[in-house]
């Protein structure tokens, strides 16, 4: 395949921002957040026996492979998902993918990708990027999180492909078999949003969903009687799983509400839709001025008001709560 008959495009989140333009170069055009939101992607999770950096893992959508997972099985799309035991058959067999005219995608650590700035390198195993062409030791990748296209050298990108460590990628090539050219996407719409409203909602277990939520918002009250220096280390770990990882908590958000504004279309200007839309980009918005209130706290040298903090927290969980309600309403009718 020319790299010159790929289109790269700038998208929110990187999983669905590969599965978009995937799908769309092999036949199906399908927008980043109708990815996102036909894949119930949306969540919320925080997991104090996961962790990273020493810290409780903070999760704001679905476990990584999750929406190539969901989009393959409700969108009746076939698709080759390969690990490799050993760098070089994973290398080889990416070569010959690309001699074949396909694009692939593929999982990697953001660390080892040297066309990330210094600033933006971080250890996370759970990067997805497509690679569409090779040129001697050069692949042509197409990384969601960035303007334009970028070039990868051959040793970065296998050693992205196969660190070790938590969400360890093993080598993760993935890519369609067979692309339905239309798809009815009113029932499935209605599925997905009914299955997200419901699980938020209601979690069984107390770490997932809004009860999750409301969890770490206790857990923010408590690191009064924490040592200093470790309870500013937490609070920056929040600020940075809601918004350096992925999209973030905020940004997840408002790629849920544009979802929500292409599914009112396609169900001809439905206004339940329309209005949970409009609440999702203020929960967004809220979730934003989470973030800022705790870098200030952090900054300040006035003493950290973790009350405050946390009954910020529990309020966007209340606000969100309305929402899930709200999408329950929708017929889809």
């Amino acid at each position: 395949m020319s790299v010159n008959s790929f289109e790269h495009r700038h998208s929110a989140h990187c999983e669905s921002g590969v599965m978009s333009s995937m799908l769309r170069h092999y036949g199906l055009d399908i927008s980043e957040p109708m990815v996102f939101g036909l894949s119930s992607a949306l969540t919320f999770a925080y997991l104090p026996f996961i962790k990273m950096g020493g810290m409780p893992l903070v999760a704001y959508r679905s476990m990584p492979k999750s929406i190539i997972k969901n989009i393959q099985k409700n969108l009746n799309v076939k698709m080759k998902l390969e690990t490799f035991s050993k760098k070089e058959k994973g290398q080889a067999r990416l070569d010959e993918l690309l001699e074949e005219g396909k694009i692939v995608g593929a999982q990697t650590s953001v660390y080892w990708l040297p066309y990330f700035p210094d600033e933006m390198r971080f250890h996370f195993n759970a990067h997805n990027l497509l690679v569409y062409g090779k040129e001697g030791d050069n692949y042509h990748v197409s990384d969601p999180v960035f303007e334009n296209p970028v070039v990868c050298d051959q040793a970065s990108l296998s050693k992205a492909r196969f660190v070790k460590g938590a969400l360890a990628p093993k080598g993760l090539l993935y890519y369609p078999t067979d692309v339905p050219k239309e798809i009815d996407l009113k029932p499935i719409i209605k599925k997905s949003i009914k299955k997200t409203a419901k699980s938020m909602l209601g979690t069984p277990v107390p770490i997932a969903g809004l009860k999750g939520m409301k969890y770490l918002a206790k857990s923010i009250s408590k690191l009064k009687s924490k040592d200093k220096r470790y309870a500013k280390l937490y609070l920056g770990h929040i600020v940075r799983m809601q918004e350096e990882i992925g999209t973030g908590g905020a940004g997840f958000r408002y790629l849920y509400a544009s979802f929500l504004q292409e599914a009112s279309t396609i169900y001809d200007n439905d206004q339940t839709l329309k209005e949970a839309a409009d609440m999702f980009l203020e929960v967004g918005d809220n979730f934003r001025d989470f973030a800022l209130m705790i870098a200030k706290s952090i900054k300040s040298k006035e003493p950290i008001d973790y009350k405050k903090i946390s009954e910020k927290l529990t309020s966007i969980a209340d606000q969100e709560t309305k929402v899930y309600e709200k999408l329950l309403e929708f017929t889809g009718k």
